[in-house]
């Protein structure tokens, strides 16, 4: 692989990663509070996407209109998620936690399948449709757009770059978010001892809702470069990238924001590297994550940046 091909697969999968991290997020942050996997995360990515859908192609809104609501409309599925489904059995065993996140995501699919039928759907993608076109990759349609930025002789696609600016852009807002405001802070204090914080009068309700609907948000934003970069929507699109993201999360360290960027990052990286060395492999990509998540959980279960849990008997 020469030196320009190399750095063309690099910003690819720095995009890619900045999607698989924003998803990760998600994951991670609840985790962080309530020690759940919500395995119906994904499926909140999927439904952004559906939303778009709803908004660009049904309503006729602009992208950036649709987009804004999208995500809105993620964010609040996300929060109406928590207070339906988890806030009832806050104080459960943690199986049951589990079994409620994974028959939530089915309920997620199957609405899905209701409203908009099993069937694949295309929308128009942001750019003119004169800038595109449209190919096949591995089964899935993706956009190859014209418009390129060219610099050195190196070609660095238009939405690569877009993903990159508004994933960057994404983190920036989370990061002031978390340290810089009241929420923020109490979200941290709930993670680090959700029984002292309550007993301090912190609504512990709220900073869980809100921590769902950030989360979801992240996700929603996920889903629309997703929708930029494929432009097609089906009810079981979420559980590839959910997947991937998980995987994310694990290998950065669950319960460590920087970890599932991190992770994010070097997954992207790592697949899109590993396509570009081995082109014959590229219908194993989705299966190397795994393999990924089964050597992290044998050699550090923590992940990179998370610290083991220690059990007090």
């Amino acid at each position: 692989m020469d030196p320009k091909t190399l750095l063309q697969n690099f910003v690819n999968g720095l995009s890619l990663g900045s999607l698989y991290a924003l998803i990760a997020i998600g994951y991670t942050m609840v985790y962080g509070i309530l020690r759940l996997i919500n395995f119906a995360h994904g499926d909140i990515f999927m439904m952004a996407v559906y939303f778009a859908f709803f908004f660009v192609t049904l309503a006729q809104l602009p992208w950036y209109l649709a987009a804004v609501l999208a995500i809105s409309c993620a964010a609040l599925l996300g929060f109406t998620v928590d207070r339906i489904a988890y806030k009832p059995i806050r104080n459960a065993p943690r199986i049951s936690a589990l079994i409620t996140a994974i028959g939530v995501s089915f309920f997620l699919e199957s609405l899905a399948v209701v409203i908009f039928s099993g069937i694949p759907r295309s929308f128009r993608t942001i750019f003119p449709q004169s800038l595109n076109e449209m190919i096949i990759i591995g089964g899935q349609v993706e956009m190859k757009y014209g418009r390129e930025v060219i610099v050195g002789g190196i070609r660095f696609p238009v939405i690569s770059l877009i993903t990159l600016i508004v994933a960057a852009i994404a983190l920036v807002f989370l990061w002031w978010f978390i340290f810089k405001t009241k929420v923020g802070m109490a979200m941290r204090a709930v993670s680090l001892d959700i029984q002292t914080t309550s007993l301090m009068g912190v609504n512990v309700d709220k900073v869980i809702g809100m921590t769902f609907a950030l989360g979801s948000a992240l996700a929603g934003i996920g889903g629309i470069l997703w929708a930029i970069r494929y432009p097609q929507v089906w009810p079981y699109m979420g559980f590839i990238p959910g997947m991937k993201a998980f995987v994310a999360a694990v290998f950065g360290g669950i319960g460590s924001v920087p970890g599932a960027v991190l992770g994010g990052l070097i997954l992207g990286i790592t697949e899109v590297m590993m396509v570009g060395i081995m082109p014959g492999a590229a219908g194993y990509r989705d299966a190397f994550a795994f393999i990924i998540l089964i050597v992290i959980l044998s050699v550090k279960p923590s992940g990179l940046m998370g610290k083991p849990e220690i059990v007090k008997v």
